[in-house]
């Protein structure tokens, strides 16, 4: 069967506007993603991140990662205890695991089954924006791993004002998580 030609234009139009608008959008969603600690709120560097790792989690055909109150909850904690109390590890100064962590915040509760991972990371001045941060975390194995887990469907980003050394910058920490 054979369309006529202004029926095919419409598909075509359709087709270019189904595939563009995602696109722009996408982008448009990141616009916060070379802003700073100096330059933008929490709130937005927050989204900015999330956006950022979706993106690439897009580009390997994986749904996106949704804010989860609780894993955000443990996340900006720690992000603060990192910069407030200088040290930089998955593990706190009392030794609690992310996982302690986590738990705590009752993400765990209840749950039959459960899959948690945690990207750390903190930068200065151009270097502390998501952009940056997330580019980081895709160069290195580990975090990579996390950001393209197909198993996790939740995530938690805290961002705090400094950095562990007691420079300016930012310090992030995204929770990772399933339950079952």
């Amino acid at each position: 069967m054979r369309l006529p030609w202004s029926a095919t234009a419409v598909v075509l139009a359709l087709i270019v506007f189904l595939v563009a608008v995602p696109a722009a959008s996408a982008a448009g969603a990141c616009s916060s993603a070379n802003a700073s600690v100096n330059t933008a709120t929490k709130r937005v560097l927050v989204r900015a991140t999330l956006c950022r790792l979706n993106v690439e989690r897009s580009r390997y055909g994986l749904r996106p990662l949704r804010l989860n109150r609780r894993l955000s909850a443990a996340a900006r904690a720690h992000s603060r205890a990192m910069t407030r109390r200088h040290f930089f590890s998955h593990d706190s100064l009392n030794g609690a695991s992310f996982v302690d962590r986590i738990r705590r915040t009752g993400y765990l509760r209840g749950a039959h089954s459960w899959n948690v991972g945690e990207n750390i990371a903190y930068g200065s001045m151009r270097l502390s924006t998501p952009r940056s941060i997330g580019r980081a975390w895709m160069n290195s194995p580990g975090h990579r791993a996390n950001i393209l887990s197909r198993s996790f469907r939740s995530i938690g980003i805290g961002i705090a004002v400094g950095t562990p050394s007691g420079g300016g910058g930012a310090t992030y920490t995204t929770d990772f998580g399933r339950r079952g």
